[in-house]
């Protein structure tokens, strides 16, 4: 039994799907995943002819891992979701029996675990605490269970966890399938994950054997499955002894695939495409041939190509050149590899038609296709030419008549022509037959319906400010003369006089001065942020001659905003779309010559945007986004506030990305007071004010690209 290289990858997305992960999770990314779990250490121990291998973790496990086996190459995979590799290695030999060595790889937020073994042997896994324990335990079958050239696909035996030994394995459930690339699929349903499984080729069929398992009276049956056009024409399922048999009839040249995740079992036919030019058809291997041995000394080369032509029952025929002999001694080579290095050996070649080998030495076969192709070549300038016409429904016409028009193209012979009708959209083309069929086909692959992309942009504006002022106003005002005789109604208290300052309460003009005057304060809270409040307190005399002013000024503004630009265009794949909103600024400008012309500069919200659609579905963004808003007026005109991104990324179908971030904050404290009064504690409050200041800004742009379907609109 044979298993191809894509056996284990097919096992392997199965079971991711099984626990929830991504066939594509594979891909590398830049991003740290965070776990809930890891492996911290591995450890194995032999007990007999048991192994055993503890795993311990960071935390607990609630279940066992998901696992799989594959029986060609013998090997053992334990999936751990949300489980991180803590070892720090990928691969650690063991050589402890038939455990040969163990893989660690940790893909995203998963860790697998896989126990390569010489052959395959049951295993049991238990969970205890923090530890996990895989119990690979070798059971020899009984002789009755075994036939002559019996080879098995997998052997389980009963863990001490599994079902008690008097339950009977048995057949669910049988179901056929046609894959994506026309392989037929038989999937089977199995009562038990450890059921026997054994396969082989029986003449032109494929027998399965399901080992001590039941097959229900309404599984027993033969279908017929050639409507469904894989190389499986019908498969029949019936009891054989105390197993169950499934015999699978293909035609053709076929191979085929075998694999099992828990108890669902999938053997996969696929045809394989005659080459006409190889020996041995289907394999994955380079040499497929029956094994001969060849001990010869001094032999005639002839000779030697005439015993392989009687052991394979190929026709070969031998040039005249090839002359000499040779001394080999070759045992059990496949003969298709013995062949080729026979050829080797002598600078031969050889050219398979049919069941027909021609051998010749190299040159001589290089010169004869040679001769071939230019005669091949004398014909095409002899064919007669014909005239076809080419419906461009997608393309333009004359974008595909100038690349045959270009000296370059290989497309057309030298003495094709083509000319383009622009109103029809046609393309009309002389040549010979073959090429126009060339041009058929180019055509057919290029001109198809293109894909559409939405895209969806949200800047998002955030801001939140914050501004605390507090600030005071003193002055003395004096209404009549002074009671105590000064001249002029003034006099001297603390180093000033008590003349009119001229401020008075809820005063808001600039005059007089108070600067000047030592005997005033003139420090209100500043009303650059808002307007602020005031709280007045006036002392006067008895007879209200006299008064002390005193203002105090407090502002605090609180201020939560956000803006939210949400522009959105569709185009198609790989044209570039645009879409502006705005204003445009008029402005003057002038020439060398002294004329004054206006013009206008945007200031708009514009989104430039072109979708290259991947082979694997993602969307890659070629995108430029501006948002410009008018500024402050300055001499020279109105400045224009920007804020531009220009960036190419690669989005999901349906994801969002941040392209852009912008973040600013802005904090300022302010303190204005008369020098040495200002300072003082407590009562320097009154000869000084205070502005503090803090604002936040925050940019972000999303992008969201949508492939546009029937059902997906703009809506």
């Amino acid at each position: 039994m044979k298993f191809n290289t894509g056996f284990l990858l097919v096992a392997a997305g199965l079971m991711m799907a099984q626990v929830g992960l991504p066939a594509h999770a594979q891909e590398a990314t830049s991003q740290v995943v965070e776990t809930a779990n890891s492996i911290e250490q591995l450890d194995v121990s032999r007990q007999g002819a048991n192994i055993y291998v503890k795993l311990r973790m960071k935390g607990e496990m609630a279940q066992p891992p998901a696992s799989f086996s594959v029986a060609s190459p013998a090997r053992i995979a334990f999936d751990f979701p949300s489980t991180a590799n803590a070892l720090g290695r990928n691969v650690q030999a063991i050589d402890e029996g038939d455990l040969r060595s163990a893989n660690i790889v940790q893909v995203g937020d998963r860790t697998r675990l896989v126990l390569n073994l010489v052959k395959m042997a049951p295993y049991d896994t238990t969970v205890e605490g923090n530890s996990v324990i895989i119990a690979l335990t070798p059971v020899r079958r009984e002789p009755s269970d075994l036939r002559p050239n019996d080879r098995p696909f997998a052997s389980f035996a009963e863990s001490p966890r599994a079902t008690p030994a008097a339950a009977v394995k048995s057949l669910r459930d049988i179901n056929f399938r046609r894959g994506v690339e026309g392989e037929g699929r038989i999937v089977v349903e199995l009562s038990d994950p450890d059921t026997g499984i054994d396969i082989r080729q029986q003449g032109g069929n494929l027998v399965v054997d399901f080992l001590k398992a039941s097959l229900p009276e309404s599984l027993r049956r033969k279908s017929d499955v050639t409507d469904f056009a894989t190389p499986v024409t019908e498969f029949v399922a019936q009891p054989q002894g105390n197993n169950a048999r499934l015999v699978v009839k293909p035609n053709g040249l076929w191979e085929h695939n075998a694999y099992q995740s828990d108890n669902q079992f999938v053997l996969e036919v696929k045809r394989v495409i005659e080459d006409p030019k190889k020996l041995i058809q289907g394999g994955h291997g380079k040499y497929q041939g029956d094994k001969l041995s060849l001990n010869f000394q001094n032999i005639d080369v002839r000779s030697v190509l005439q015993v392989i032509a009687d052991f394979t029952n190929f026709n070969i025929i031998t040039s005249d050149t090839v002359q000499g002999s040779l001394t080999l001694r070759l045992k059990d080579v496949p003969w298709d590899q013995a062949l080729d290095i026979i050829l080797q050996a002598k600078g031969l070649d050889k050219r398979k038609h049919g069941n027909v080998i021609w051998i010749a030495p190299r040159d001589e076969l290089a010169a004869r296709e040679k001769l071939e192709l230019e005669a091949l070549a004398q014909i095409g300038d002899l064919e007669p030419l014909k005239t076809e016409s080419f419906q461009v429904n997608y393309h333009k016409a004359k974008e595909i008549f100038d690349f045959l028009k270009d000296k370059d193209q290989t497309v057309l012979s030298k003495r094709g022509s083509v000319i383009v009708d622009e109103r029809s959209n046609k393309v009309f083309v002389t040549d010979v037959g073959s090429r126009l069929e060339d041009l058929r086909r180019l055509i057919q692959e290029i001109d198809v319906p293109p894909r559409q992309v939405l895209i969806e942009a949200r800047i998002v504006e955030a801001d939140k400010g914050f501004a605390q002022d507090l600030g005071v106003r003193l002055g003395i005002h004096n209404s009549g003369a002074d009671p105590w005789g000064g001249p002029g109604g003034s006099r001297t208290i603390i180093g000033g006089g008590l003349a009119d300052t001229g401020f008075h309460t809820g005063q808001v003009s600039d005059s007089p001065s108070f600067l000047s005057d030592s005997t005033s304060v003139n420090m209100p809270a500043s009303p650059s942020t808002g307007t602020p409040a005031q709280l007045s307190l006036i002392l006067f005399n008895s007879a209200a001659t006299r008064f002390l002013n005193l203002e105090l000024s407090a502002l605090e503004v609180d201020n939560r905003g956000r803006v939210v630009s949400s522009p959105r265009v569709l185009t198609a794949n790989q044209v570039e779309a645009l879409m502006e909103q705005g204003t445009e600024i008029p402005y003057q400008s002038a020439t060398s010559s002294g004329a004054t012309s206006v013009e206008f500069r945007k200031a708009v919200l514009s989104l430039k945007v072109r979708p290259n659609i991947t082979p694997d579905g993602r969307v890659q963004l070629f995108v430029d986004v501006n948002k410009d808003k008018p500024g402050a007026t300055v001499p020279g005109g109105v400045a224009i506030d920007t804020k531009h991104v220009r960036t190419e990324v690669m989005v999901e179908n349906g994801g969002t990305v941040v392209i852009g971030g912008v973040y600013e904050e802005e904090e300022s404290n302010q303190v204005d007071r008369v020098p040495v009064l200002g300072e003082l504690p407590v009562v320097g409050a009154l000869f000084r004010s205070t502005q503090r200041v803090s604002n936040r800004k925050e940019l972000l742009v999303f992008i969201t690209p949508r492939i546009v379907t029937q059902a997906l609109s703009l809506r």
